[in-house]
């Protein structure tokens, strides 16, 4: 037979896992592992060059002969170059022979998960459930609050989680749900931040659940256990003294069984999943023991005398006999009660007033549950602090104005008791329902056993907790019940009178089974804790997802038992419950909502096998969680609140991005679907409108971004506020040039991360860059969330020859912006710009108002100002007025309209005397001319005319140098009308600064005139020419020849444009060279292609020798309002 195949001869797609092999092997050694695709290392995309059928490429073709008779066109995902070697291995040879031959991988055994819904869910839920409150504080809580108050207590804390129970189990079934339990479920269904919020919430719930189990055990012990054993002694102590001795006790205990159980937690967590079994049958025991005492106390009620003075209960504690004399040998002695409340044991002694006044009678405190005492118990009786027990129905002589002396020889209430203290003392007995999703690896069938034993489990502890408030009520006296710890009934644990055979049968299983349940909760708090370390979520508690080389969690284990002596320290286990209320209460909450949100928004995946849910339950149990936080303490829940949030906010801005597909995705996606939907139904309002910007970013031959600083102008315009989209387009077709486009868009969002600039990127692939930035332009944003304003930075090597495309490129950007009336903004010396880090401490923002834009040249400065790189920099306006303007009305008025928009700036009006057109801008407009019009008859081609260009600007600069080495002399021209003036012209001017009512054209196709092909007369029309002046430059005969060009003169309407450039610029250069920032009106662009170079010039002038100038173009709306 074939030899079996060495590991090296497999393609890199055969080389398996221990993992994979390991569950192949669990399946079965017959069954064969599925075919893995072969992949391209690191990309994660299958290894296929074309995606068509019919290719004509010569790979293509080997390929596709490959492919003939494997029938594998359309269906397989992996083609190996060469037939797979693993077709060859001999029949008969196992997997795990073959792996362990050549792989040197073994195989390790691994148990399949045995557990059912007995063993895995229900009892441990049941343990969970069932608690220390149950021992402790039941039958005080039926005692305060009522049997009908009880009542209604557990029955909202059961439905509470009977309803979480359902929404948990539809969750649960939705899929696999490894180790992390609700912290796994609330993450994956509403995002890393809220279960990482929830995670912490539950893990701090699970500590404080361990200090109070610690606590239960300690005061088990120390009050009905082993009393003597108090460090601080309390006999003689009363108040204060007495309460402040049994917390130092409780503290010193509780800090040493805590340092015990972590212990034996860090050392070995088996043994204590091993006495887990010992413990549930402590609890389950001491439950029947109960049940078997009431079923006793209607046959024959236990013998529990309570002693009671007038109507207040007696500690039993100092006396035998309850009452105050005796008859004995025919004669009366008084007892040691006398003799606690008298100076002497005599009869003539003097006694305690009320003692005197009130006679003695002893009660049955278990009268049963025949004897008619439920009636007693219907109605709550809520203590204050420092109360004495009385009994219901006796009459007491009473002295108001006489103090109260003895009365550490009564019970009294050691707390102000409410009905929402109970509520949050009540709560944790009825927390760990999470105990079954928590062990779903375990499970045989987890989406079977975990609603079921879940339902179950509520369903048992349910009952066991109403019945038990019922038979209270029926079965113990009143007063025996607000008895907290039992001094009336010589000390005994309440519910331990009622349990038979036994009340030891009680404080024993109860201590045992709190022990149990503080080492549960330390050993499951820190694995939580080391699940959300590991998800990294949370960057800061990396460090607790190590431990030991076993996986145990050493450093959670540590900053659980730290946390856990917080509550140790507290010491009071009614002041500890409520916390831990908190936190389960939220967790609980959020596993409600997660469920809901899933069913509303009804995403694909939300198919879960558990049936029996509906949003209408989930809300009504997020409502009820919500409502039990601040019903338990509202200042408890509002730290609870404040501690989620912050971790929430934490986790957005520091936390690592997860993408789990969760529900708040969900809800992103419908809400961002809503509010678009709104805003297709029109424009927004002025007061509304804001520069949603689409950035045109140029990218060099790596695909690296050519003006970063464009990014930085971006972030201190919009500040983090509205639409912002960065866009770049490449060379090529989508089919080979998509790498590129991907490593173009990382670059833009590396960028865009580092400038800190909110929005989002898009790379378009088109043929050329012009159609790609028009594309961009047209198509950016969706629906009504599009960019209404356009930056692309200045082409500062426009007159170089080969950036001759790119400045036509930026002409024809201008001109769409104009048709699509979108804003125009566009940075000169981008590379002055200050960085986000910079800071101006001085300085102004210079605006130079000539044409009304609607608004966007005072709206500008005014977002920049609210950045901190702008922050401290002064805003000026500048308007230029005529001769014949009344300047000082203009800044009367112009004042006036900033103050009405909120705007604060000095206001200055800059008055443009009449002045002759100098030689330097006969000269400069000649050239100019003359450029255009030589290239135009030599019929040059493109390189030769680029260079020809570039000669002509140099040697007419040359030439400008030396006739005016110093300063331009103003004089006439002998062409020039003596009065003609800037002045004369001034729509000429309004059309320098913006021609609105320009109308671009395709760039393929020129404007000329009909009738055939252009003359070089009509060629020479200049750009901005109105028609007459368009006739008359059409009208100028030709002149043969280059020498007869150099002869002509300057088209007039050109000359007037240049001057007025030149006149602004010495005006803007004079008053705003040290300004931090120039913002201008843009002239409107050409309304044909013969003059883009003139426009380009012309913008050169109006901003030479400015650092940095904002050139500004309106979009043809107002944009910003005086109204409110």
């Amino acid at each position: 037979s074939t030899p079996t195949p060495s590991l090296s001869s497999l393609p890199p797609c055969y080389y398996y896992c221990r993992l994979c092999t390991q569950r192949w092997w669990q399946a079965g050694d017959s069954i064969r592992p599925p075919r893995f695709g072969c992949r391209e290392q690191g990309d994660g995309n299958p290894k296929e060059s074309s995606p068509f059928i019919n290719s004509s490429s010569a790979s293509d073709v080997e390929k596709s002969q490959q492919y003939d008779g494997k029938n594998m066109a359309l269906f397989e995902v992996c083609n190996p170059r060469s037939p797979s070697p693993l077709t060859r291995i001999p029949s008969g040879t196992k997997w795990e022979e073959f792996f362990e031959r050549n792989t040197g991988l073994i195989k390790v055994p691994r148990f399949a998960p045995s557990l059912g819904t007995l063993m895995g869910v229900y009892l441990p839920c049941i343990q969970n459930i069932f608690g220390v409150i149950l021992f402790l504080r039941m039958t005080w809580m039926v005692g305060i609050g009522g049997v009908f108050g009880s009542f209604f207590i557990v029955f909202m804390c059961c439905s509470t989680t009977m309803l979480t129970a359902i929404s948990m189990s539809a969750i649960a079934t939705n899929g696999v749900v490894p180790a992390g339990g609700s912290y796994y479920m609330i993450s994956r269904s509403l995002g890393p931040e809220f279960g990482g919020a929830v995670g912490i919430c539950f893990y701090l719930g699970t500590t404080f659940a361990g200090a109070m189990y610690i606590l239960g055990a300690i005061e088990l012990l120390l009050v009905y256990i082993l009393p003597q054993a108090a460090i601080f002694k309390m006999e003689g102590l009363e108040g204060a003294e007495m309460e402040a001795a049994m917390l130092n006790n409780m503290r010193v205990y509780g800090t040493i069984v805590l340092s015990f159980m972590a212990t034996v937690v860090f050392v070995g967590v088996k043994y204590v999943n091993k006495l887990a079994l010992v413990f549930l049958a402590c609890v389950i025991l001491s439950i029947l023991a109960v049940y078997a005492g009431v079923i006793k106390t209607a046959i024959e009620p236990p013998v529990f005398p309570v002693c009671i003075l007038g109507n207040r209960t007696l500690i039993s504690k100092g006396f035998d006999v309850c009452a105050k004399v005796i008859e004995q040998d025919n004669g009366t002695i008084t007892t040691k009660l006398w003799r606690i409340f008298c100076d002497s044991e005599f009869l003539n002694a003097t006694c305690d007033e009320y003692f005197a006044n009130n006679n003695v009678s002893e009660i049955q405190g278990i009268p049963g549950v025949t004897s008619g005492i439920l009636a007693e118990n219907l109605f709550g009786y809520y203590l204050e602090k420092g109360d004495f027990l009385e009994k219901r129905g006796l009459s007491a002589v009473q002295d108001q104005e006489v103090p109260i002396t003895n009365s550490n020889r009564y019970v009294l209430a050691d707390i102000t008791s409410f009905f929402t203290l109970l509520v949050g003392i009540y709560f944790p007995s009825v927390t760990g329902i999470m105990a079954g999703s928590n062990r779903s690896g375990d499970l045989r069938n987890a989406q079977r056993s975990i609603p079921i034993g879940t339902i179950a489990a509520i369903t048992t502890t349910s009952t066991v907790y109403m019945s038990a408030v019922v038979l209270f009520g029926a079965c113990i006296e009143g007063v025996v019940l607000r008895d907290k710890f039992g001094e009336g009934v010589n000390g005994n644990l309440v519910i331990g009178t009622l349990a038979w055979p036994s009340p030891w049968v009680i404080v024993i299983g109860s201590f045992f089974s709190t022990c149990g349940a503080g080492l549960q909760s330390l050993t499951g708090a820190p694995r939580l804790l080391q699940a959300i370390s590991r998800d990294s979520v949370i960057p800061f508690l990396k460090v607790f997802g190590q431990g030991k080389a076993n996986g145990e969690p050493t450093w959670a284990l540590l900053l659980t038992a730290s946390i856990c002596e917080i509550g140790i320290i507290i010491a009071s286990l009614d002041a500890v419950a409520p916390i831990l209320s908190m936190f389960f209460l939220m967790c609980y909450m959020f596993v409600n909502l997660a469920c809901a949100l899933q069913t509303l928004l009804r995403t694909p995946n939300w198919r879960p096998r558990f049936k029996f849910y509906h949003w209408a339950l989930s809300f009504l149990g997020m409502s009820l969680c919500l409502s039990l936080m601040f019903i338990c303490s509202w200042y408890y829940a509002i730290v609870a609140m404040v501690i989620a949030t912050c971790i929430y906010k934490y986790i957005e801005f520091a936390g690592a991005e997860k993408e789990w597909g969760d529900g708040i995705r969900g809800i992103s996606l419908s809400a961002a679907r809503y509010a678009l939907m709104r805003l297709e139904e029109g424009p927004p309002h002025t007061k509304n409108w804001r520069p949603q910007i689409l950035v045109l970013l140029s990218m060099d031959a790596e695909q690296n971004v050519e003006q970063p600083r464009l990014l930085s102008l971006t972030n201190q315009l919009k500040a983090g506020k509205g639409l912002t989209i960065v866009g770049t387009s490449v060379v090529g077709t989508f089919l080979n040039n998509h790498a590129e486009a991907q490593k173009a868009e990382q670059s833009l969002r590396k960028l865009m991360e580092t400038e800190k600039v909110k929005g989002f990127s898009q790379v378009v692939i088109s043929s050329n860059l012009r159609d790609g930035t028009s594309h961009l332009i047209q198509v950016g944003g969706l629906g009504g969330l599009k960019h209404n304003t356009v930056l692309v930075s200045w082409p500062r090597t426009w007159k170089q020859p080969e950036d001759n495309l790119r400045f036509r490129n930026f002409i024809e950007v201008v001109r769409e912006t104009t048709a699509a009336n979108m804003a125009l903004l566009v940075p000169k010396n981008i590379a002055a710009y200050p960085s986000n880090g910079e800071r101006f401490t001085e300085g102004h923002i210079d605006v130079w108002w000539i044409v009304h834009d609607g608004g966007m040249l005072m709206l500008l400065p005014f977002l920049l100002r609210q950045h901190k790189v702008w922050r401290k920099c002064k805003m000026r306006i500048f308007t230029v007025a005529q001769m014949d303007d009344n300047s000082i009305q203009m800044k009367k008025d112009l004042i006036t309209f900033l103050y009405h928009l909120r705007i604060d700036a000095e206001v200055e009006v800059v008055e443009m005397h009449d002045s002759d057109i100098s030689a330097y801008t006969y000269e400069k407009t000649l050239v100019m001319e003359q450029r255009s019009q030589i290239l135009k008859q030599m019929h040059l081609t493109k390189n030769e005319m680029e260079r020809e260009i570039q000669s002509i600007t140099d040697s007419s600069r040359g030439s400008i140098r030396r006739n005016n080495p110093s300063n331009l002399c103003s004089q006439k021209s002998t062409d020039e009308p003596a009065g003609v003036s800037v002045e004369e012209k001034p729509e000429e001017e309004v059309q320098l600064i913006q021609n609105k009512n320009a109308t671009p054209t395709s760039p393929t196709s020129p404007t000329t005139p009909a009738g055939g092909a252009a003359t070089p007369g009509q060629e020479m029309q200049m750009t901005w020419t109105d028609k007459a002046e368009n006739q008359a430059a059409a009208a100028h005969p030709e002149q043969g020849g280059v020498k007869d060009i150099f002869n002509m003169k300057p088209n007039q309407s050109n000359v007037r444009r240049m001057h007025t450039a030149l006149r602004l610029n010495e005006v803007i250069m004079k008053k705003s060279k040290e300004a931090k920032l120039v913002l201008l009106n843009m002239p409107g662009p050409p309304k044909n292609r013969m003059g883009e170079d003139n426009y380009m010039e012309f913008l050169e002038v109006l901003t030479e020798g400015l650092n940095r100038v904002l050139l500004v173009r309106g979009g043809g709306r107002e944009v910003i309002t005086i109204y409110s």
